[in-house]
């Protein structure tokens, strides 16, 4: 089965709090293969988590006002 990236961007003041919040969810969930939670010194407000999952993507809501899409992973060297 291939890897998925789930990428949730949030923007604003306490996104990156937000979204470290929801990142300690995330390794009890089957199928999680490990995150990085990013920032970007040229966007100052905007926070980014992508995570990686095994098999299908658990039910999970990203944090309100964040914005998400889901890549299957085609290759990798």
């Amino acid at each position: 089965m291939p890897e998925t990236v789930w990428y949730v961007e949030l923007r604003g003041e306490g996104a990156e709090a937000a979204l470290r919040h929801w990142l300690e969810q995330l390794p009890s969930q089957p199928g999680f293969a490990g995150a990085e939670l990013l920032d970007s010194p040229a966007q100052p407000g905007l926070a980014l988590l992508a995570s990686r999952w095994t098999g299908a993507l658990p039910e999970l809501t990203p944090p309100p006002g964040a914005k998400h899409w889901t890549f299957r992973v085609l290759e990798r060297r």
